[in-house]
């Protein structure tokens, strides 16, 4: 690995808040002292209110671990302190200063002396009233807040109050955790720009790149000190290189770092340390990516599912996914009469047949080659036969989407190639609807619903999506308003339907949030299927296939009823963030709800969180690390679970199409019999999973959940794999050599056990057959 450094005097913007734990000069603590109210009320936030009966309560735990374990919702913690005029004069460097909370498990808006401050970290200004509805977000992250040092809210040489509205995630309880409380001013460290976090590496011929900056945002100051980086390979431990240094950034300057590895098949684990001369620090570690999948073959291949569900004699739409040099010629035999192939797009379009399975033959054909592929188009009750695969706003945008950027994602599936691996939905999520709170009518006088002007022409939309051979998907929920505040469906479900199915909707998220105010009780289940089988009766009359996704958080144990009420798929848990504590225990927590997935039947742990990703408007790269990533990918597929992507697809790079484009790692998620891996093994941090196939063959995963590289023998002969097979490592495409002569590769006498080394939070996918 090399590291170029060259120092450069230029303007730039943006900052880096990091926060600091001891005690020191120009720092108060507020880890301590803190009342807490189980109860949601405005008036929490005011200054004169007597809370003298308000239970203390710690703030490095869960509201659940200190005597609250069924609350689900909202509650208030409030501070008093005192702000001494000395903390003013220690402002020397004029930033201002810093409230720090630490992590909190879910949402939270801050108020100081009774004016709102902000939310979820982002300061406002004074006078800014809170948003009307609160919303969850940016679970378990510190939340730092900067103030001007003459910030009005501020009361100098007096008590403080410090009031905090805090939200817990439907499935777990909320809280005020670790990572420290104190108000301090700013330090030369509170104005680095650290670009590493913000850039991502690209492979150029035989290296992975990374250029990025370090940027002093003092005006005042130079920020001088060490920075050391060291390299490691996350899988073998090997030390890739290490290089300590002086830096001296002058004010408003920075200092460009160029990193160059040579390209490997394991990550390398980069450590950043930098040592500000008044003592601070400052770590940051990333990863850099590997790839394993093989480029895509000039050769026509086609990809996706071999089987695909519709009713009779509604309009019927499906594109045949195939890569290879383009461009490429498509045809199919024995398609039912009412259908039709397009020879250039591939797209078979047309009405419905009578209820039936027809075998179809699916050629393709480019200058390099021909491929062919059988295909079974079933006619039925039963739609999403395999796991729908494509692309949800909410991750990524979240409120902040809007046309412009639903078609970029759009046009991307196709430019990008992911239309030709199976990716075929483009979903809407909340935020296109008028709000609930807008003085502005939010229906038509005949009931039907108003988009708000993000979205000018749903039905043009739909049509430029279908025109590109992928489905339109859009979201709502049965209350009066959707989580994002938004107008939804409660008292006009027929007017709502009727709307979609103009606009040519293909897809439906159907989520329940301010439905909790028709049904409080979570526990019944004749509550908890009515909304859902109401909006499903009613879809089921409309001229098109509607696929249904119930977005209810797993209560219930939906698993075992989502299929009855006519849903395609349901959500098994709260929403997934782009962290490992996150992923991990969504994903590794889906053993109960195996037995019910199948054709027309999958459990929902929710989207991917690849690639940029930031709920909107501010992006920024997936926090999972390269490993995490691969189990990621791997785990969700063999979980049969849905595959939605919430990413930014117009800034996919190489190493994320590397996990997007794999055909052989695809076709695990689509294979026809539906089953869902259970985990055959769990053996300390090591987690076996295992897939039933439908050609007989069984996908493997060995999961390594531990901090550290493992070697790990998987136990073929206790999984009833014996005999004359070969193994596949599905994510290199490539057999793995069996045979004892050497010089023949391919199949041979399966050993009992086969050994492997996982790299931490890593997997090891295979499949035998």
């Amino acid at each position: 690995m090399r590291f170029k450094f060259l120092l450069i005097a230029i303007l730039a913007v943006g900052t880096v808040a990091v926060s600091a734990q001891q005690t020191r000069p120009g720092q108060i603590q507020l880890a301590s002292g803190w009342k807490f109210n189980p109860a949601d009320n405005p008036s929490h936030s005011t200054v004169g209110l007597d809370d003298k009966d308000w239970k203390p309560i710690n703030v490095n735990q869960t509201w659940g671990e200190q005597g609250h374990p069924d609350l689900r919702g909202i509650a208030w913690y409030r501070l008093k302190f005192n702000l001494p005029r000395a903390l003013r004069d220690q402002d020397a460097l004029k930033g201002g200063l810093y409230l720090a909370l630490g992590r909190i498990a879910n949402g939270d808006q801050v108020y100081l002396n009774g004016e709102y401050l902000g939310t979820s970290g982002r300061t406002v200004n004074p006078g800014t009233n809170p948003p009307p509805n609160f919303r969850g977000g940016a679970a378990g992250q510190e939340r730092i807040y900067r103030l001007p040092i003459d910030d009005p809210r501020l009361k100098w040489g007096q008590e403080n109050l410090i009031a905090v509205r805090v939200s817990s995630a439907p499935n777990a309880p909320g809280g005020m955790l670790s990572g420290g409380q104190f108000l301090r001013v700013a330090r030369i460290k509170d104005f680095l720009d650290f670009q590493a976090q913000a850039r991502s590496f690209t492979f150029i011929g035989p290296e992975v790149v990374k250029n990025f900056d370090i940027v002093n945002n003092s005006a005042i100051s130079p920020m001088q000190g060490t920075l050391t980086i060291d390299a490691v390979a996350a899988l073998s431990g090997r030390k890739v290189a290490q290089n300590t240094r002086a830096i001296d950034i002058a004010p408003s300057g920075k200092l460009p770092i160029n990193l160059q590895l040579g390209q490997r098949d394991e990550a390398v684990k980069i450590s950043y340390h930098l040592v500000f001369k008044d003592g601070d620090s400052f770590e940051y570690t990333e990863e850099s990516p590997y790839i394993l999948t093989p480029p895509v073959s000039n050769m026509p291949k086609i990809n996706g599912a071999t089987v695909f569900g519709a009713r009779p004699g509604k309009p019927f739409m499906y594109t045949v996914a195939a890569s290879g040099e383009r461009p490429l010629t498509y045809s199919a035999s024995g398609l039912p009469e009412g259908l039709r192939i397009n020879p250039r797009t591939g797209i078979i379009s047309g009405t419905t047949p009578s209820a039936g399975t027809y075998k179809v033959a699916l050629t393709v054909t480019n200058t390099r080659g021909t491929a062919s592929r059988d295909f079974q188009i079933v006619s039925g009750e039963k739609l999403a036969l395999t796991p729908p695969m494509g692309w949800n706003s909410w991750n990524v945008w979240g409120l902040s989407v809007d046309e412009e950027k639903v078609m970029a994602s759009a046009t991307t599936f196709v430019e990008k190639g992911l239309r030709d691996h199976g990716w075929m939905y483009i979903n809407i999520d909340d935020g296109w609807e008028i709000r609930a709170d807008s003085p502005d009518p939010k229906r038509h006088p005949n009931g039907d619903i108003i988009v708000n002007n993000k979205f000018p022409d749903m039905a043009r939309l739909g049509r430029r999506i279908h025109d590109l051979g992928l489905k339109f998907g859009i979201y709502s929920g049965p209350g009066p308003r959707t989580c994002g505040g938004y107008t939804a469906s409660w008292q006009y479900e027929e007017n709502d339907a009727r709307s979609y199915a103009s606009w040519g909707v293909d897809y439906l998220k159907y989520d329940w949030c301010a439905y909790s105010e028709i049904e409080p009780d979570r526990t019944s289940l004749p509550g908890l299927k009515r909304p859902y089988e109401l909006m499903s009766g009613i879809l089921a009359k409309q001229d098109r296939d509607i696929v249904l996704s119930l977005c209810q958080y797993g209560w219930g144990r939906v698993w075992e009823w989502g299929a009855s009420v006519g849903g395609q798929l349901w959500r098994t848990t709260g929403d997934i963030t782009d962290t490992w504590a996150s992923m991990s225990r969504i994903g590794f927590s889906q053993v109960d709800n195996a037995p019910y997935a199948g054709p027309g039947a999958w459990n929902d742990p929710d989207m991917l969180v690849l690639g940029w990703v930031g709920w909107g408007p501010n992006l920024r790269n997936t926090r999972l690390t390269p490993d995490e990533q691969y189990t990621h990918m791997s785990l969700w597929c063999l979980l049969s679970s849905p595959l939605l992507l919430g990413c930014d697809p117009t800034r996919l790079d190489q190493f994320t199409l590397n996990l997007l484009t794999n055909d052989e790692v695809i076709a695990i998620n689509q294979d026809v019999l539906g089953k869902q891996a259970t985990p055959k093994v769990i053996d300390g941090q090591i987690q076996v999973w295992v897939k039933e196939l439908s050609d007989g063959g069984r996908a493997i995963g060995v999961f390594n959940l531990g901090d550290a590289a493992v070697d790990y023998e998987i136990n073929l002969a206790a999984l009833g794999l014996t005999g004359e097979k070969r193994i596949r490592d599905l994510w290199r495409q490539r057999d793995i050599n069996l045979n004892p002569n050497p010089q023949q590769r391919g199949s041979g006498p399966l050993p009992e056990k086969y050994s492997t080394r996982v790299a931490s939070h890593g997997v090891t996918f295979i499949k035998v057959i």
